[in-house]
């Protein structure tokens, strides 16, 4: 029979004579895993690329290499999660001791001494303003490098209303006026900032903190250790 009789015989019967897709094989290797138990023949003439070089492996070579690789992968992504963990773990004691800290501190006085140098010895935060809402401070807690007393309406907190009316923190880059305001026109160093506002809707104060870099603070980190950090020292205010 000549190869054209032999083709339209064979559509003649509905079968299909053309290649079959890459899909369509890997669709049916998926669904009869045992293929190649029961066709060890064609496994051994498999011969593959290796990944490292213009020589060929087998397949289950190959499969080591694949295996290996994702071992590899599966082991570093373990190592960035302990990672991650142990620095959580790291952020919570520290929290934990600013709490008890704040606990024993009776005067505004105290709570402010105490947050200013928690902020510099446990988070590294040196460059750091309180702003703590009120009537004109008492002479043991008048305004200074770290804290500032101010009345709420003061026209030069406008520039933070945004900020008070979301009531959560923001980190990332600021506005020139905003960060000359909070920290002076000649610290330039100033990369990134987290700001918390304090209390329901800022209605108590704001605590700034600056970084030189301007990564450290950003848009998309979490939030939720600044979230904690603004309640515990919001609370120790209002007390």
């Amino acid at each position: 029979m000549s190869e054209g009789a032999k083709k339209v015989t064979n559509q003649a019967r509905g079968l299909r004579t053309e290649a079959l897709s890459e899909e369509t094989v890997a669709l049916y290797l998926q669904k009869h895993p045992d293929f190649f138990e029961r066709h060890t023949a064609v496994l051994e003439k498999l011969r593959l690329p290796h990944a490292r070089g213009s020589a060929t492996v087998s397949l289950v070579e190959r499969q080591v290499d694949v295996l290996r690789e994702r071992h590899k992968a599966l082991e570093q992504r373990l190592q960035e999660l302990v990672a991650v963990a142990r620095t959580n773990e790291q952020l919570g004691e520290k929290v934990h001791r600013l709490a008890r800290r704040l606990i024993g501190a009776r005067e505004r006085e105290a709570v402010v001494s105490v947050v200013e140098s928690a902020l510099r010895e446990d988070f590294n935060a040196r460059n750091s303003v309180l702003i703590v809402f009120g009537s004109p401070a008492p002479q043991s807690t008048r305004s200074g490098p770290f804290l500032r007393v101010l009345e709420r309406t003061s026209a030069d907190l406008r520039m933070f209303d945004a900020l008070f009316e979301s009531g959560k923190p923001r980190c990332g880059q600021i506005r020139d006026t905003q960060r000359d305001y909070l920290f002076g026109k000649e610290t330039v160093e100033i990369g990134s900032v987290a700001l918390l506002p304090l209390g329901p809707g800022g209605a108590l104060g704001l605590l700034a903190v600056g970084s030189a870099d301007a990564q450290h603070f950003h848009s998309g980190m979490n939030t939720e250790i600044l979230v904690r950090i603004g309640e515990l020292i919001a609370q120790a205010l209002a007390n």
